[in-house]
C-alpha cells in the first residue's frame, strides 16, 4: 500500500472543505423555551416510540440517503424529562426563532467576515435515522461569502446555517435505537468552507482557526460533543467524500491523509479490475455447503426446518442453527483484491462488510481471507464449486437470517460493482484511529423543503458588536495585567475568562485570579476533587473574600475544595466551616513564635538556614489563613531575634 507521507497532494488534485457544527450556549432551545442543559438518561421520567419514513421534497423527489435509511426497519425510542415540551415531542408547532441564538450567529458572521442575508427562512431537512422526532431537521441560512486566513493561503467560507441540534444517541436496542431528548433543539451553527483546502495540514489549521473564532464570542458550549467537524475530501481521479463526526481537531490531518490514500488505492483497484474484465455474479444460496447433508434430506430442507450445521465456523454454525442461511456472490476477477489494504487495517473487503452491516448483518467472509474463522479448505473448495468460481475469482458470503442475508449480500454485490468504477460518492463515519467507514449515500437537494410553521426573520447585523478575538485577548492580558504568555493563553482560551476579568476589576491580583480559575482547578481535578460542581457564583464569592482580605491567597485551594464537595454552600459559608478566615499579624506572629520555640535547638544551630523547613511548618500551623509573604516576614524576624 502506498505511503500517504509520499503523496504529492497538488499532483493528486486534492480538494478539501470543512463543515463545522458548533452548539451555542443559549438559555433556551432554538424553537421552544426548554433549557439547553444535558441530562442523565437515568433522570428520564417517561419514554415513547416512533417509526420514521421519508417524504418527498417540494419537487416530488425522495432523497437517496433517506431512502436507504428507511430500508432498515427500526423502532426509535425517546427518553423524555420533566423539562421536555410538546415541541420536542413533535406534538406542537415550533415557536419563533430564539433571539439570543440569532444574535450570536450574527456575531460569528462578523468574525468570519461574512455577509448576513436580508431575510432568514427556515427549511426542513429530511432525516429519518431517528435523531429527530419529526423526521426532519430545521435549518436556516444566515450568512455567506466569508473568509479566514491560514499559513497556506485564504480559505473561503461558503455559508453559515443556524440549525437545531439532533437527539443524543443513548444505545442500540433489540428493535432499534434509544435517543435522549435533552439535546434536541439546542441551537447549532453549521459553517461550511469553500473547497479551498489543498493539504491535510491546512485542513487542520483552518479548523483550529474557525474554532478560535467561535470561542471568541463567549457564547458557544464547550466540552466533548459540543463541536463536530465534517471533512469533505476528493482527488482528481476520485470522488467527493463527506466524513462525519470528527470529534478532535487533532484527527483532521490524519483523516484527510487516510482518505486520500483510500481513494488512490480504489482508483488503482478499479484499473486492475478493468484490466481483468472483472464482473459481479448474481447472489445465490450456498447453505448446503456448510450443513450436515447426511443428517438432513432434501425434503427436510424444503420444509423449512432449521439446518444442522456441519462446520467448525461459530458464525456460520450459529446462523444455521437459528434457522439462517448462507448467501454468496461470485466476484469475477477479484481474487487477491478483496483483501487488499486501502487504509490502515482496512481492506476492500472491509468496505463490502460495512455495506452488509448497514442491513443488519454482522459482517462478511471472503475467499481472500479463507480458510480461517473455522472455515476449512474443503469448505472453501466446495463454496467455489457451488458458485462456479474460477481461480482468478473471489467469493463473498453472508450467514444470517434469510431476509438479512439476502439484503446484505445484495449490498455487497452493489458495492463490488462500484469498485470497478473507482471511488463512489458517499458519506462516511470518522473512526478514532483516523480511518473511516461507510455510513450512507451523499444527501442531495431532494432532502430540503420549506418550513411553514415558523415565520421568516429579518436580522439586523448593525445591532451586533464584533467580539474581541481570543488572540487579541491574550495580548491584552499580557500588556494590561502582566500575565506571562502561557498563563494569558490558558485564561483567554479557558472557560472562565469572564470571571478572571471580574476578579481583576474587584482588585484581586491578576496572577492570583488567573491561578484560581485555571491552575488551581486543574490541580484539584487531578486530586479527584469534583471541580465540575464549582459554579460561577462560587468563584465570584471566592474573589469577594479575596478582595475584602477576608481569606488569604493560600487558602483558596482549600476553599475551592470545600465548595466542590459542598456545592450548596456559599463561599463565605464554606470559609467559616473550614475556618479559613484571614489571620491578622498578631495571630500570625503568635503561631510563628510557637513554631520557632518548638524548634529552638535547630534555630540555634542553623540560624537562618532553618528558614525553609520552618516556613512549611508555619504555613501548616496557620492552615491557609495567612498570606505567605506576611508569614515569611515574621518568621525571618523571629529567627533573627534568637540569633542576636
Amino acid at each position: 500500500m502506498t505511503d500517504a507521507d509520499a503523496f504529492d497532494y497538488e499532483e493528486l488534485g486534492l480538494v478539501a472543505g470543512l463543515e463545522i457544527h458548533q452548539q451555542l450556549d443559549t438559555e433556551t432551545k432554538l424553537f421552544c423555551a426548554c433549557p439547553t442543559a444535558l441530562r442523565d438518561p437515568a433522570e428520564s421520567t417517561r419514554r415513547f416510540t416512533r417509526y420514521l419514513h421519508p417524504t418527498k421534497s417540494e419537487l416530488g423527489e425522495i432523497d437517496d440517503a433517506a431512502l436507504e435509511e428507511s430500508r432498515v426497519d427500526r423502532e426509535f425510542e425517546y427518553l423524555a424529562y420533566d423539562t421536555t415540551c410538546l415541541v420536542e415531542e413533535d406534538d406542537e408547532p415550533p415557536h419563533r426563532v430564539d433571539g439570543e441564538a440569532m444574535e450570536t450567529t450574527m456575531e460569528i458572521a462578523q468574525l468570519l467576515d461574512m455577509q448576513v442575508v436580508d431575510q432568514v427562512n427556515v427549511m426542513r431537512k429530511i432525516v429519518v435515522d431517528g435523531s429527530n422526532t419529526t423526521g426532519f431537521q430545521r435549518s436556516m441560512l444566515v450568512a455567506n461569502d466569508g473568509q479566514i486566513e491560514t499559513s497556506e493561503g485564504p480559505v473561503g467560507i461558503e455559508d453559515m446555517l443556524l440549525e437545531e441540534e439532533s437527539c443524543q444517541r443513548v444505545e442500540e436496542t433489540e428493535v432499534g435505537v434509544r435517543f435522549s431528548l435533552d439535546r434536541l433543539g439546542i441551537p447549532l451553527v453549521e459553517i461550511g468552507t469553500k473547497p479551498d483546502i489543498r493539504s491535510p495540514e491546512q485542513a487542520k489549521e483552518a479548523a483550529k482557526r474557525i474554532g478560535m473564532l467561535l470561542r471568541s464570542t463567549g457564547q458557544v458550549k464547550r466540552g466533548l460533543g459540543t463541536i463536530r467537524q465534517d471533512v469533505n475530501v476528493s482527488i482528481a481521479d476520485g470522488a467527493r467524500i463527506e466524513m462525519k463526526g470528527v470529534q478532535s481537531l487533532d484527527d483532521i490531518d490524519d483523516l484527510v491523509r487516510n482518505e486520500v490514500r483510500r481513494q488512490v488505492e480504489l482508483v488503482e483497484i478499479a484499473d486492475e479490475l478493468n484490466e481483468r474484465n472483472a464482473a459481479v455474479g448474481d447472489p445465490q444460496d450456498v447453505t448446503e455447503v456448510f450443513e450436515d447433508s447426511e443428517a438432513r434430506s432434501a425434503s427436510d430442507h424444503a420444509s423449512g426446518q432449521s439446518p444442522r450445521a456441519d462446520t467448525d465456523s461459530g458464525v456460520i454454525g450459529g446462523a444455521l442453527s437459528s434457522g439462517g442461511v448462507v448467501r454468496a456472490v461470485r466476484l469475477e476477477g477479484f481474487d487477491g483484491i478483496v483483501g487488499r489494504e486501502i487504509q490502515p487495517d482496512r481492506r476492500l473487503g472491509t468496505e463490502f462488510s460495512d455495506h452488509a452491516k448497514r442491513h443488519g448483518a454482522g459482517g462478511i467472509f471472503h475467499t481472500d481471507e479463507l480458510p480461517a474463522y473455522g472455515v476449512t479448505d474443503e469448505e472453501v473448495d466446495a463454496l467455489r464449486d457451488a458458485v462456479d468460481a474460477e481461480p482468478e475469482d473471489a467469493v463473498a458470503i453472508v450467514a444470517d437470517d434469510p431476509e438479512t442475508a439476502e439484503m446484505a449480500i445484495e449490498a455487497v454485490a452493489e458495492r463490488a460493482e462500484t469498485a470497478m468504477d473507482g471511488v463512489p460518492e458517499e458519506t462516511r463515519d470518522a473512526n478514532e484511529d483516523g480511518t473511516s467507514r461507510y455510513l450512507r449515500p451523499l444527501p442531495g437537494a431532494a432532502r430540503m423543503y420549506p418550513e411553514t410553521d415558523v415565520p421568516p426573520v429579518e436580522p439586523d447585523p448593525a445591532e451586533v458588536e464584533t467580539p474581541e478575538l481570543l488572540t487579541e485577548k491574550v495580548e491584552r492580558y499580557q500588556a494590561d495585567h502582566g500575565l506571562g504568555e502561557g498563563v494569558a493563553e490558558q485564561v483567554a482560551y479557558g472557560r472562565r475568562w469572564d470571571l478572571f476579568e471580574a476578579a481583576v476589576e474587584m482588585g484581586v491580583d491578576p496572577n492570583l485570579a488567573a491561578r484560581t480559575v485555571e491552575s488551581d482547578v486543574t490541580e484539584l481535578r487531578r486530586d479527584d476533587v469534583p471541580v465540575e460542581n464549582l459554579t460561577d457564583e462560587h468563584f465570584r464569592g471566592v474573589f469577594d473574600l479575596l478582595a475584602a482580605e477576608e481569606i488569604a491567597k493560600e487558602g483558596v485551594p482549600d476553599l475551592l475544595t470545600a465548595l466542590a464537595e459542598n456545592p450548596d454552600y456559599s463561599a463565605a459559608e464554606a470559609a467559616d466551616e473550614e475556618d479559613l478566615g484571614s489571620a491578622g499579624e498578631d495571630e500570625v506572629r503568635e503561631a510563628v513564635v510557637e513554631v520557632v520555640e518548638r524548634n529552638a535547638e535547630q534555630v540555634d544551630e542553623e540560624g537562618m538556614q532553618a528558614f525553609s523547613g520552618l516556613m512549611g511548618e508555619c504555613m501548616g500551623a496557620l492552615r491557609g489563613q495567612a498570606d505567605g509573604d506576611l508569614v515569611s516576614e515574621v518568621l525571618r524576624e523571629e529567627i533573627q531575634k534568637r540569633a542576636s
